[in-house]
């Protein structure tokens, strides 16, 4: 009997030890061979699995069991998911705690690894120039020294290569191992039974390769610790967003007593009050109270809205100058700040990880390698059967040898090392090769406006004055009463008059009403300063700068009209500026050949008067956060390589959602943490050098793998004896190891040239 829909559970938990596609695919496998799984989602990025099952046919401990079987672990005991907002925290920190334990094992292997593999380096390659470390003695050092790193360090890929082995595929530990084990096990055999080989009844001494063994497992070592550092910034967001909600709130009771309380005890119809500076813990309702609160991590808009009775307010929002109490109508999974958790969550989590190169060709390099090794051993037994096994195992070793993947397995690590550095010095702040490729393909890059291509708080633009009195001594007068107002836009005003040189006198007798305008008496002279409408309602007439103030909005301005003893004095404006940054980059991002357009929660006249002073021609305005992801999804639907800048909280799940997510690093941590890119200096003016150079760098991995192959290609028939029959030459293992060792320094040298990208000539 097929099972009720309401008895389906989901098991939701984090899973450690994913490298690479292969093993995700083992994974899924592995839990859907479980009786009662109905479905099975891995995430490689976010390193999670999603499991739909059937709780009467088994049960969350064995879904964990099959991820263990398959080689994995689990990080916490999988339980039935539960709403976003009371599950993100924990799963976040349990990860989070994982992956610190990971990074802290890598980097305890690879130090351990470096400090076997330095000296063995320098005694290898001195070739008996240091006393004491030619002979008998000095080769079984060598020996000493690498079979710690071999058999410590490097159990973390043999243990992985034989589960992929268990499970019929290949992947980079593969690769890894069969350099690693060919290196050591021909070096034992060599330091063991030299006589093996035929050379050596002539007192040839059999070369060694411990050190190409030690040095393979900590040159990858290095690679998979640079890895987990970058891999570590995803949880962040989730964690970060949460973080906003105050851990404890102020209930008001029906006597009118307020208790501080636990922010997880608010249920709905709730009343809880909110002072000046302190964050609002759940969406509701204002009952009591007029203040403005700072939206701009849900809409992106730079103006505070104004709030008083009536008007809904939403949880994580900051209340910035007056006293509100509201009536709680949502908590938990369905607020504001919830939903977008989960939209980051949702964005992460379906952006599918770009497959290694390396991976791919491992699935069919491997197994060919070994092919042509096992051929190459059967073919020369066969030919010289007077010289025995001897000859036969050291062609064998000679192509597993200098076919092992060190220069492969450096190709992309390499350029990516190199090319995040160079990034780093230059203030962009890239979080791993898989962003350095997306980057490079980029046709279409979304711009958040405030904060991005805006200074990101409203500054005092136009000053009109009808009253005759003068821009400065009008100014004197509006500053006087606005400094009264503890509201954002009064401030703005209240600076730029100060900035202009007025002097602000003393007011007296301030009014503020919410959402209308402020008004006061200076020197015995009442001032007004609001909308039109309430000015109107004072018996003040608007209609002669009606025309200048429509003009001024339709510029991106927010005008206010000024009454000053009660008849029409002028106009101030403020507005957030488009820098001039923003216009230069915009320009050298078309140059380029990359679209650009504007995403943002402003008002649509705003938005397009700023994009048209930069010279965007396509804007999205009026737009919430689970809009702009949308919007970032269908761009991406067109076939659209798509990179989504910003810098607040609203733009998190449109960072996530795009190919490439690039925050402005001046903004919240939160923004950083979801994106792929942070440009940490300069702002949007390093957006274009960021783009070329994770073009840059994937020419670099290009180039990287194309030598690694032909590297391949060319060496493995010498190395298998195919040019013996017409020259009488031979490979030998010591040529073979001299050439996988100048693969690996090729690759590196082509890597360094990032070095200079930036730099002037």
């Amino acid at each position: 009997m097929t099972p009720a829909v309401e008895a389906i559970k989901v098991a939701d938990f984090a899973v450690q030890g994913m490298t690479c596609a292969a093993c995700v695919r083992r994974i899924e496998k592995a839990v859907r061979a479980v009786p009662g799984v109905q479905e099975a989602t891995v995430n490689l990025v976010t390193q999670r699995a999603s499991i739909r099952f059937d709780p009467a046919a088994t049960n969350a401990g064995a879904l964990a069991g099959a991820v263990e079987k398959a080689g994995y672990s689990v990080v916490e005991e999988p339980t039935a998911a539960t709403s976003v907002a009371a599950s993100a925290p924990s799963r976040a920190d349990l990860l989070a705690e994982a992956e610190e334990r990971e990074q802290r094992s890598i980097r305890r292997d690879f130090l351990l690894s470096a400090v076997f593999t330095v000296p063995l380096l320098v005694i290898a390659m001195s070739h008996g120039t240091i006393p004491g470390t030619e002979g008998t003695l000095g080769r079984w050092l060598q020996f000493a020294l690498a079979t710690p790193v071999v058999l410590g360090p490097g159990r973390r890929f043999l243990r992985l290569a034989w589960m992929a082995l268990r499970h019929r595929t290949a992947d980079m530990n593969t690769l890894v191992s069969i350099g690693v084990l060919a290196a050591w096990g021909y070096s034992i055999v060599a330091l063991a039974i030299p006589r093996v080989f035929p050379h050596a009844e002539h007192g040839v001494v059999p070369h060694l390769y411990f050190e190409a063994a030690a040095a393979v497992v900590s040159f990858v070592l290095l690679g998979r610790f640079l890895e987990t550092r970058a891999r570590r910034r995803l949880s962040d967001a989730v964690r970060g967003l949460v973080a906003l909600v105050p851990k404890t709130a102020r209930r008001v009771g029906e006597d009118e007593i307020e208790k501080d309380v636990p922010v997880e005890s608010l249920i709905v119809g709730d009343l809880v009050l909110v002072r000046p500076g302190e964050r609002i813990p759940m969406d509701g309702e204002v009952v009591r109270g007029t203040s403005a609160v700072d939206e701009s991590m849900l809409t992106g808009e730079s103006l505070p809205v104004d709030k008083r009775e009536g008007v809904l307010v939403f949880g994580g929002t900051l209340n910035q100058s007056g006293a509100l109490t509201f009536r709680v109508t949502r908590v938990g999974s369905d607020t504001a700040l919830a939903r977008i958790v989960e939209a980051v969550e949702q964005a992460q989590g379906s952006r599918a990880p770009i497959a290694r190169l390396a991976d791919i060709v491992s699935a069919y390099f491997v197994p060919i390698v070994l092919g042509l090794a096992t051929v190459t051993l059967i073919v020369w037994y066969a030919a010289s059967p007077a010289t025995g096994i001897a000859v036969a195992v050291e062609r064998f070793v000679a192509v597993l040898v200098l076919a092992c993947p060190c220069a492969l397995g450096l190709a992309t690590p390499a350029a990516v090392a190199v090319g995040t550095g160079r990034g780093a010095e230059l203030g962009i702040l890239v979080k791993g090769g898989a962003v350095l490729e997306a980057a490079s393909r980029i046709d279409t890059v979304l711009l958040d406006k405030t904060g991005t291509v805006t200074e990101g708080k409203p500054t005092l633009t136009d000053v009109i004055d009808t009253s005759g009195r003068g821009e400065l001594a009008m100014l004197a007068l509006v500053g006087a009463v606005e400094r009264q107002s503890e509201h954002p836009v009064a401030q703005a005003i209240v600076q730029g008059a100060v900035a202009r040189g007025a002097q602000l006198p003393d007011a007296a007798n301030f009014v503020m009403e919410a959402g209308a305008g402020v008004a006061g008496t200076v020197d015995g002279t009442s001032v007004r300063i609001g909308t039109s409408a309430w000015l109107v309602a004072a018996g003040i007439a608007t209609s002669t700068l009606d025309a200048a103030a429509d003009e001024l909005a339709a510029r991106g301005r927010t005008p206010s009209f000024v009454a000053i003893g009660g008849e029409l004095a002028g106009i101030v404006a403020i507005a957030d500026r488009p820098t001039a940054e923003a216009r230069i980059a915009i320009a050298e991002l078309k140059a380029m050949g990359i679209d650009v357009a504007m995403v943002t929660g402003d008002r649509t006249g705003t938005a397009r008067a700023v994009a048209a002073e930069l010279g965007i021609d396509r804007v999205f305005a009026e737009v919430r956060p689970e809009d702009k992801a949308r919007i970032v999804t269908e761009e991406r639907a067109k076939g659209r390589t798509v990179a989504m800048v910003g810098d607040g909280i609203n733009d998190a799940p449109a960072l996530a959602r795009a190919h490439v997510g690039i925050a402005i690093g001046t903004g919240t941590d939160i923004a950083v943490a979801a994106a792929d890119i942070a440009l940490l200096r300069g702002g949007i003016s390093s957006l274009p050098t960021a783009l070329k150079l994770s073009r840059s760098t994937l020419r670099t991995i290009r180039q990287n793998l194309f030598w690694a192959f032909i590297y391949n290609v060319i060496g493995i028939p010498i190395a298998a004896g195919a040019l013996y029959p017409f020259t009488g030459w031979l490979l030998s293992p010591v040529i073979a190891g001299a050439a996988m060792s100048l693969s690996s320094v090729s690759v590196l040298a082509n890597s360094l040239r990032l070095r200079r990208f930036g730099r002037r000539p």
